[in-house]
């Protein structure tokens, strides 16, 4: 199987980690996987908008340790941190909407794709976790995302802590759109989708390209290329 699903309905794309035995973690073939299917999705006419889901009800817990500390090493191990960083890039410069399915939990690798969509909708005890300070390493890509999204406040309160903020918390905080029933999450997401999807191919990115110039701009782009030092605000 496939560690990415892509699956077309109407003006909508729903992209699916697809590793459900291993809560879809992520590894270099995913990832992979996944950039090549934002790619497809964004260049193609007839989506006007993209989902971002996980299999089997949950969405992302993070980087697969067991694959990354395997013996034999990986061989996509040493080209990891490119591969990563393609998919952000690949969200980044997306110019349909994407909504988030938040399922149970995105944990670390799997908070920054939650954090990368454009709207967020959350289950009523699903929770999101930066919690990269536990492991006395840099969260880059969740702080991208965060510099761009949000205040200094909000960044400050989901990577500093390092603990798992529930549904209701992220909506209060601004980081989730909608938060539903944990079995409404797919269908309210869909609802969203179908909603923008209906409004015709051109306003939708019009509009995303817009506000993608009046935040970061091309400083963030190059921050996500670099992978080294956090966007300037403009």
């Amino acid at each position: 199987m496939p560690d990415i699903l892509l699956e077309r309905a109407g003006g909508r794309a729903d992209i699916i980690l697809n590793r459900p035995d291993r809560k879809n973690a992520i590894t270099g073939p995913l990832a992979i996987e996944l950039a090549a299917a934002i790619g497809e999705a964004a260049a193609d006419d007839s989506v006007n908008v993209i989902v971002l889901q996980g299999a089997g009800g949950a969405f992302c817990s993070g980087l697969d340790l067991k694959e990354f500390r395997a013996d034999p090493s990986p061989e996509w191990l040493g080209s990891f941190s490119e591969l990563w960083k393609a998919v952000h890039l690949a969200l980044f410069r997306c110019p349909k909407p994407v909504i988030g399915a938040l399922e149970r939990y995105a944990i670390n690798g799997g908070s920054s794709l939650a954090l990368a969509c454009d709207l967020l909708v959350a289950g009523e005890s699903a929770f999101l976790q930066v919690g990269e300070i536990q492991m006395n390493t840099a969260a880059p890509m969740n702080m991208a995302w965060l510099a761009i999204r949000h205040s200094e406040a909000v960044t400050a309160r989901l990577t500093l802590i390092g603990d798992r903020v529930p549904g209701p918390e992220l909506l209060r905080l601004g980081v989730a759109t909608d938060v539903v029933a944990d079995d409404e999450v797919l269908e309210r997401a869909g609802a969203l989708a179908d909603t923008i999807a209906g409004y015709g191919a051109g306003a939708a990115p019009m509009i995303k390209r817009g506000f993608r110039r009046l935040a970061p701009g091309p400083n963030a782009e190059a921050w996500f290329d670099r992978g080294d030092a956090p966007p300037r605000r403009l």
